[in-house]
């Protein structure tokens, strides 16, 4: 995959998990897993570019005798998130057409 469009996808895709709850950075790779490859160290890049653009937040909390950071999304980043549907729209449009069985004119 493109890195470029991977990059992005990995963003909101990011955000969509902490969109159905706060979590934390293994959860979350756990979470992205089915959908979309993701190394640790490229997920913790993602995250910190996401807080560094105020599209998420952080916290601590205990968790068995340790300190657990969660990450929380930002209205922000909800807008964000929203923006994004009507974009994948028109890749999804340009997708459509290049795997459009045969050549038409």
């Amino acid at each position: 995959m493109d890195t470029q469009l991977k990059k992005g996808l990995l963003d909101v895709s990011v955000l969509k998990v902490l969109s159905l709850e706060d979590s934390y950075g293994y959860k979350i790779m756990n979470d992205l897993s089915t959908y979309i490859e993701v190394s640790e160290s490229g997920l913790y890049a993602i995250l910190k570019r996401l807080e560094q653009q105020g599209l998420v937040t952080t916290y601590k909390e205990e968790h068995d005798n340790r300190l657990r950071k969660y990450y929380r999304i930002t209205d922000s980043g909800v807008v964000k998130l929203q923006d994004f549907r009507p974009e994948f729209a028109k890749i999804e449009r340009i997708i459509q057409f290049v795997l459009k069985e045969g050549t038409e004119s």
